[in-house]
């Protein structure tokens, strides 16, 4: 059952009293804690680097007309993509992700190893759609108004792992639960908002409840629900904020799905109920991990204050917010290990795994022969050095190609990684 907005500020103004007495002029707002790094999260998104790149230019290719496009075409949309490499050059490096036909016009279309990973999509598509579904309604449950602008999803549909096609292979699909309301166009950039049909109250639990609900099936104890605290190591927090975490940490569970409307802006529960939504969706995400801006996208309807996130860096035990790949990145830290593996897994993970697995074959065979090119060369320089002349400046100028790994337009200015 959920908990109505009076029911949960009686339940919550002991500990209110309580915190508000430690701090009695201290906005929620001005609470400031250092950022810090925290490497081991910031190398698991610079990992996705060439997932990232190999994505933006494969939906290129994916949403041409008969999924095929002149090289040429592809070419000039490298800046768009922030390819930082000759496009040529990138699909020498990853020839298993598209097919070019050959010259004077090459045109790239998909590879059979894409063309397998597509049929893998559709089918993981169809096996998770009633958890696909079940993220889809919660969003819309988390909605002040039980709804969303169709080309709000579509923003983050990647995000939370829904088809591209969402509108016409599950909306329908799961009529009881969704209405399409508007023209949505024919790239989801219309007019239109998905309605919430039903509540379903056995969806209106986040994971955090799930979680008490399960240790209590383990234990025979419910334990109170509340945020998983993981400060990293040697991060310290100044004993005053110590003091204001602990106390906060003692008020109610607010759950995201309760009607909060009743609480007062910048409150130590309201707080609470913005840290469970952000945790929230964060557990909905794929990879538990969002962009700050895809989250922003949704501060009217979940009620999110335009300074939503710096709610993430005052509870670093909770969020870490990277600045990598030239956009901040919330993630939760709980879903990840000490060396930046993601140990929460969601099942449509599949599908980048199976991507990036096609993505290194594909780089294993480019090194090869590039291996054997520079024993080739060597060989060569031997010989003419035993001749007395030069080698031929043919093989040499593709080697240069070869090596071109495009630092100078890097996405990441402080860490740069060869492609």
């Amino acid at each position: 059952m959920l908990l109505p907005a009076a029911d949960a500020a009686a339940a919550a103004a002991a500990g209110v009293h309580r915190l508000l007495s430690l701090h009695p002029i201290r906005r929620i707002s001005s609470l400031k804690v250092p950022w810090r790094r925290d490497a081991a999260l910031d190398a698991a998104i610079l990992r996705d680097r060439r997932y990232r790149l190999a994505t933006r230019l494969v939906r290129e290719v994916l949403l041409s007309p008969g999924r095929r496009l002149l090289l040429r075409y592809l070419a000039k949309r490298r800046h768009r993509i922030r390819l930082p490499v000759l496009v040529p050059t990138f699909l020498r490096r990853y020839p298993t992700l598209l097919t070019l036909s050959p010259p004077p016009n090459p045109v790239a279309s998909p590879s059979p190893h894409l063309l397998s990973f597509l049929d893998l999509a559709s089918r993981l598509h169809d096996l998770h759609s009633p958890l696909l579904a079940s993220k889809l309604a919660k969003l819309l449950m988390i909605s002040s108004t039980r709804a969303l602008p169709v080309a709000k999803i579509a923003a983050a549909k990647r995000d939370f792992g829904l088809p591209d096609d969402f509108l016409t292979s599950l909306v329908p699909r799961y009529s009881h639960l969704f209405r399409l309301v508007g023209d949505p166009g024919p790239d989801a950039s219309g007019n239109a908002f998905l309605e919430l049909v039903s509540w379903d109250d056995r969806l209106a639990k986040s994971v955090i409840e799930l979680r008490a609900d399960k240790e209590a099936d383990v234990v025979g104890i419910r334990p109170r629900p509340n945020f998983t605290v993981k400060l990293p190591r040697g991060f310290y927090l100044k004993k005053e904020m110590r003091e204001w975490v602990r106390d906060w940490l003692e008020l109610p569970y607010v759950s995201p799905y309760a009607d909060t409307s009743g609480l007062q802006p910048g409150s130590p529960e309201a707080e609470k109920r913005l840290i469970g939504v952000l945790h929230e969706v964060l557990s909905l995400s794929v990879e538990r991990r969002m962009a700050v801006p895809i989250i922003g996208k949704f501060c009217e309807e979940f009620r999110l204050s335009n300074a939503f996130s710096n709610a993430f860096t005052r509870h670093p035990g909770i969020f870490y917010v990277s600045l990598k790949g030239g956009i901040k990145t919330a993630v939760l830290r709980e879903a990840y290990d000490e060396n930046g593996e993601l140990v929460d897994k969601d099942p449509m993970i599949e599908l980048k795994e199976r991507f990036v697995a096609i993505m290194d074959e594909g780089h294993r065979g480019y090194l090869e022969e590039l291996r054997k090119k520079r024993e080739e060369l060597e060989k060569q320089r031997m010989q003419e050095a035993n001749k007395g002349g030069k080698v031929g400046a043919g093989i040499e100028d593709e080697m240069e190609e070869e090596d071109i790994d495009g630092s100078g337009e890097d996405e990441d200015s402080e860490e740069r990684e060869t492609l």
